[in-house]
């Protein structure tokens, strides 16, 4: 007879110390072989002999206390490990698997082996995963096979996932375990997670009313995303691959200026040459050092485009657009721009190659894996969230030969990414209101692009209401002008004066009449960078009043339905160009301009006929400029104690300050 023991949860550095640690045990006996088989698994948990579906494990397997040393006890840090498995134990195969795993004791993760953290903050380990867990993706085994399809082999129809990090605040004598696991992919429901001591397990089965799209593919059918990449080899030998990446934008707001993208090498790979884009660094020495050096010791590592795990690649400026060796791709070197096709159906894709060796054990032509961990940025744009590489169909391209056929890549990926909602104080653009009614303007939120660790202000304060004219000046600038304004109106002051709202795009959206068959507003645009925007867009969402939109008198205005009730405001021929802040006419004493665009918006009342324009219904729910959505104010301009013309102070001073402006793009 052969006795295994297996041991859940047991602390790998616990022998001084073992007296105090309870481990839960399972005794295993099974008949001895005809064979030597020292590597024969352990018998399965009952669990999941019991499962029809995809079995999700997580294994605590210990702790150790690091320094600082403190008393404190949810101050003190602790290393762990833990192991999670993914199982295929039902009848039909799993693409791309995706689990969550609800960390809660403020974990910080430091390595994981046999996935890839989905949802980090993209700048690669440590990741913080302690407040709302995380998703981890399959890398480099995505897919999980059936027993039925492989006779029962593990290594196909398994994966274990060893994660390694750091936790906080948990007595010595608990065992630090998530909420709860789960399988994410669609057509899956998992009931809740079962925890034994340190051991938690589910089994997750196919959703019964889930309807795929039947669509006939070998891998997974390509995805809808925001914004997705397309990683195709062109061409695969034993040592090296060409491929192509492809970035498409989908969204009719989505936009990105003068895009960088990241992603992680997970292999050693390396970038030989590039065209189409470039990357920020091209330094040889992480090859020469590394193990590329090793392996390719006769390679002449000086001409290699970058070595880094982590590249930063930018596309190329317009005049490389012809150049015979970087240039000639067809939607490359437009300085990184990629617009709506609400916009420009030409300016929505962007395609750059890249030569890209390989190292042992990957040396033969069918061993090709994606880079991980993709992440896109732009100026001032969206906050674009991506998801692992998943395998899809080879991507069909026309036949270069100009011949009536379709040539296919090798393999592709596809990368989706969806644009977040900004969080409270870190939008990159904010909203000013106003109205004919009002005396005084209500500005843009405290901090509503962030703030630094500043003492001088009050980053919680509300804002002060300021008058109409303080909104052509510098926050620097306006602070006289809000303290006076608010002695005149008999406002209380705070102690410590509100923080900035630091953003860099402003929009000040001013209610300007209100009669019996219509309404207008006056849109004003302030760049406060030095950055200036060309090809700039706008968009406001409604509640209410979109039915009745009737135009924009000196931009363009579009009606989309998707995102549902939003008009598209961008510049006409002459006036797309905001430019950047620029000093006062007398640098001296004047203070900076901001570049400004202004036009006036006009709604009829016969679609909306019960419409409360004062009271709210005036007042875009949400407002975008470049696709970034902006902050709003947190309430309405409050009518002032005598009745005023629906024509009132602020358009007065924005048209006198304006005619200047519409001709040449600034205020001087």
């Amino acid at each position: 007879m052969l006795i295994r023991s297996t041991c859940i949860g047991v602390p790998w550095r616990v022998l001084s110390c073992i007296a105090l640690v309870v481990f839960f045990c399972s005794t295993e006996i099974t008949k001895a072989q005809d064979y030597d088989s020292p590597d024969t698994p352990a018998a399965p948990p009952p669990e999941q002999g019991k499962c029809d579906g995809i079995f999700v494990t997580y294994n605590f397997m210990g702790r150790e206390k690091i320094y600082p040393l403190v008393k404190n006890t949810s101050a003190q840090a602790w290393s762990f490990k833990a192991m999670a498995t993914v199982l295929n134990a039902g009848a039909y195969e799993l693409k791309s698997w995706k689990i969550f795993i609800g960390f809660q004791h403020e974990e910080l993760l430091v390595s994981v082996d046999g996935a890839v953290v989905v949802n980090g903050d993209g700048d690669g380990f440590p990741i913080k995963v302690g407040k709302n867990g995380t998703l981890f993706a399959g890398f480099p085994q995505s897919d999980l096979e059936t027993a039925i399809d492989t006779a029962g082999d593990y290594t196909q129809m398994m994966v274990q996932v060893n994660i390694k990090g750091t936790l906080f605040g948990v007595k010595p004598s608990a065992t630090p375990m998530p909420k709860t696991i789960k399988l994410v992919n669609d057509g899956y429901k998992c009931p809740g997670a079962m925890r034994r001591g340190s051991y938690m397990h589910v089994c997750c089965k196919r959703d019964p009313k889930f309807k795929a799209k039947k669509i006939k593919t070998k891998f997974m059918p390509r995805q809808y995303g925001d914004l997705s990449f397309t990683y195709d080899i062109l061409q695969a030998n034993e040592n090296k691959y060409m491929a192509q990446v492809t970035i498409d934008n989908n969204h009719p707001l989505g936009r990105l200026d003068q895009w960088n993208l990241t992603w992680e090498w997970m292999r050693n790979e390396f970038i030989n040459s590039m065209k189409g884009a470039y990357t920020h660094r091209k330094d040889p020495s992480d090859c020469i050092y590394g193990a590329q050096g090793q392996y390719y010791q006769d390679f002449d590592f000086s001409t290699v485009m970058n070595c880094q795990k982590k590249p930063i690649i930018s596309d190329l400026p317009p005049e490389r657009e012809n150049d015979d060796k970087v240039g000639k791709l067809p939607y490359c070197c437009k300085n990184g721009t990629l617009l709506p096709n609400t916009m420009n159906e030409t300016k929505a894709r962007a395609i750059f190659q890249l030569e890209v060796f390989k190292l042992p054990p990957d040396m033969n032509r069918t061993a090709l894996y994606p880079p991980q961990n993709w992440k896109i940025e732009g100026v001032l744009n969206p906050t674009y969230k991506c998801g692992p590489p998943f395998r899809v169909d080879p991507t069909g391209f026309p036949d270069p030969s100009g011949l009536d056929a379709t040539t296919s890549a090798v393999a592709s990926w596809q990368v989706s990414c969806n644009i977040t909602h900004p969080k409270p104080k870190q939008a990159k653009c904010c909203v000013s209101f106003s109205a004919y009614y009002a005396d005084s303007v209500v500005p843009c939120n405290t901090c509503a692009c962030g703030c630094d660790d500043d003492t001088w202000c009050n980053q919680n304060a509300a804002p002060l209401p300021l008058p109409p004219d303080a909104l052509l000046v510098p926050f620097a600038n306006r602070t006289k002008k809000a303290v006076a304004w608010a002695h005149l109106k008999h406002h209380k002051l705070p102690v410590k004066l509100p923080c900035p709202d630091n953003c860099g795009v402003s929009i000040n959206w001013h209610l300007d009449t209100d009669y019996k068959t219509g309404w207008t507003a006056r849109i004003t645009l302030f760049n406060w960078d030095k950055i200036p925007f060309v090809d700039w867009f706008t968009a406001f969402q409604f509640k209410k009043a979109f039915p009745g939109y009737e135009k924009v008198y000196s931009f363009n205005g579009t009606k989309l339905t998707r995102p549902n009730n939003t008009i598209f405001v961008e510049g006409l021929p002459g006036l797309n160009y905001l430019v950047g802040e620029v000093n006062g006419t007398h640098p001296e004493r004047d203070p900076r301009v901001p570049g400004k665009q202004q036009s006036v918006i006009s709604f009829l009342k016969k679609n909306t006929p019960h419409i409360k324009v004062a009271q709210g219904d005036g007042f875009p729910s949400k407002v975008f400029f470049n696709g970034e959505e902006c902050a709003l104010p947190n309430k309405l301009p409050v009518r002032s104690g005598a009745t005023r013309s629906p024509n009132g102070v602020l358009p007065a001073i924005f048209l006198s300050a304006a005619t200047f402006l519409l001709l040449s793009g600034r205020l001087n």
